[in-house]
Parts: structure tokens; C-alpha cells; sequence
């Protein structure tokens, strides 16, 4: 199997189980027209997020890593009317973007993008005492993954989720002799992960069109 057989697996998966959605193509067009890298996550992966924040009858959302507002917009259409998703977006162009995109998305309500760096964003609402979020969506830089991890949980609500994408990066995470700034972000990560008895935590690695990659799931106890 290789990349364009994978391609062509995704394209036939959301052919088959994906309507046409005017509102997340132009989010992809503008994004584009707008030079926004096309690092979003795929349109089934997309219907992923949007599943699990149903399934998991999530009412307020916390998402790490704007862009275009394209996963945002799948996982805002999740919520009930009175829902609040709030994404963090470093980057001014790439928040105005998005904020177009969930207006014309119909989610811009529920739906808000605190620019600046994450870690002051979180910081800012931990000091704030934001009212606990359901589910968390990790999707930025991977080197500050742990200080993400770290942060988010002041934020998580006992029973909430965290969904990290991006943890296999072409399975460089599992080779000791890589030492990227993300891929021993990632793997500080994964041990945080693993060492809190709080939590409970699988990764699966991806195939598709996004190429070879992964996410991690995380549960954070009641008990």
C-alpha cells in the first residue's frame, strides 16, 4: 500500500458516507485562498470528532490549534444550541480565517477563537476558573504536547476526554535514535499519559490521506 492508495481509500469512504457540505468546503477554500497550511484534519476524520463529541454527549469543547476552524466547525455542529466550544490559535491571520468560517458555518454563537500562545490561553482561563470542558482536542505544536497535557487537565471535567492527533508521526515516535523537538515532545506525552493513574489512554496509528500518523484517546476518572 502507498499514499495514493490511501488517498483513494479516504475519497471512496467519505464519497460513500459523507454528504456534500458547502459550509466545510469553503472553510477548505478559504483557508487555502488564505495560504493556510493544509494540515487539517481529514473530512473523515473530521466526522470522527463530530461522533465522538456526540457519543460522548459533550457540551462544552476546548480545542488546541485553530487553523481554518475546520475540525472546530465539526465538532461545534456536535454541540446542543447552548454548547461553547473555544479554540486557541496563535496566529492572528489563521484565527481571522477561522472566525469567517465558523460564521459562515452557521457555529460562530457557540463557537469562539482566543488568539495567543496556547499556554497563556489556558493559563488564562485556569485563573479565570472557566467553567469545565467535556472534551479536549489537541492539534498543535507536538513539543509542547506535555505542557498542553499538563494545563488541560485544570480544565477537563472528572469524565472528560482528551483526543491528541498527530502522536505517530510516521512512526518516528517509536525510533530511539530520533530526537526532533516533536518527537521527544511527543513521547514526554505519551509517558504523562501513562504514569497518571488518573487516566486511561490507547493510541492508533492512521492511514489515509493525511498520510501515516496516529491519535491517542484519553479518559480522565470520576473516582
Amino acid at each position: 500500500m502507498d499514499q495514493d492508495s490511501w488517498d483513494a481509500l479516504d475519497h471512496f469512504f467519505c464519497e460513500q458516507l459523507l454528504p456534500v457540505d458547502l459550509a466545510l468546503d469553503a472553510a477548505l477554500e478559504s483557508s487555502a485562498e488564505a495560504g493556510l497550511r493544509s494540515i487539517n484534519v481529514s473530512p473523515n476524520q473530521g466526522r470522527f470528532l463530530n461522533l465522538l463529541a456526540k457519543i460522548h454527549g459533550a457540551r462544552r469543547v476546548l480545542e488546541i490549534g485553530t487553523l481554518g476552524g475546520y475540525s472546530a466547525i465539526w465538532m461545534a455542529r456536535a454541540l446542543p444550541s447552548s454548547g461553547t466550544l473555544v479554540s486557541l490559535e496563535i496566529d492572528l491571520l489563521n484565527a481571522e480565517v477561522a472566525r469567517a468560517n465558523l460564521a459562515r458555518a452557521g457555529v460562530a454563537s457557540i463557537a469562539s477563537v482566543l488568539v495567543g500562545p496556547a499556554i497563556e490561553s489556558l493559563k488564562g482561563l485556569i485563573d479565570k476558573r472557566a467553567e469545565p470542558f467535556d472534551m479536549v482536542f489537541i492539534d498543535a505544536d507536538k513539543k509542547s504536547y506535555p505542557d498542553y497535557l499538563r494545563l488541560t487537565l485544570q480544565l477537563l471535567r472528572p469524565g472528560g476526554i482528551i483526543v491528541a492527533d498527530n502522536v505517530a508521526r510516521g512512526g518516528r515516535v517509536a525510533d530511539p535514535r530520533n530526537h526532533e523537538d516533536d518527537v521527544v515532545g511527543l513521547r514526554q506525552f505519551l509517558r504523562m499519559l501513562a504514569s497518571d493513574t488518573r487516566l486511561s489512554t490507547t493510541a492508533m496509528q492512521t492511514v489515509g490521506s493525511k498520510g501515516w500518523d496516529g491519535f491517542s484517546l484519553t479518559r480522565l476518572s470520576t473516582e
